[in-house]
């Protein structure tokens, strides 16, 4: 893609950070991009100028597929994004504050500047059966997604953030 982007990063098990990050990239329209957390390398970081990353919590934590994503661009990009604006999308069951911080961490090493409060998207799966099974995000929640979308990359586009 030329000029500047909003490059959505995702990954899911269940289907809740997949859903709100495919809103997002309806909101972004052709100023966005959207690539599973797997498929991204340096090269899509660097290109992108902005970022809004889309997660779910797995035991306290960021997914794997995540992590493994920012374990393998992280030194390659290192010094290179610096003041870039970034959002976050958190799936969980319950408190998603373990993967938040964990973003946020990677985020300040990487010098990128937060441009929207963090979200976390209670799903409210609590026992072994809730936690496995595929969720369906309600309306209200890809709203709130798409708007996010569109507002990132706009701002990005206009460089307003």
């Amino acid at each position: 893609m030329s000029g500047p982007h909003l490059l959505i990063v995702w990954h899911s098990r269940t289907g809740s950070s997949e859903a709100v990050a495919r809103a997002a990239s309806e909101g972004a329209g052709q100023r966005g991009i959207i690539l599973r957390a797997c498929d991204v390398g340096p090269d899509d970081l660097l290109e992108a100028a902005g970022y809004l990353f889309c997660c779910p919590e797995n035991l306290a934590s960021m997914s794997g597929e995540m992590k493994e994503m920012l374990d393998r661009c992280y030194y390659p990009v290192l010094g290179k994004l610096n003041g870039r604006p970034y959002a976050t999308i958190i799936a969980a069951g319950s408190d998603g504050e373990g993967a938040q911080k964990q973003l946020d961490r990677i985020a300040t090493g990487w010098r990128l500047r937060r441009v929207a409060d963090h979200w976390i998207l209670d799903t409210g799966a609590q026992t072994e059966k809730e936690i496995l099974a595929p969720k369906t995000i309600g309306e209200t929640d890809l709203a709130r997604a798409r708007e996010m979308g569109e507002a990132l990359a706009q701002g990005i586009v206009d460089g307003i953030i």
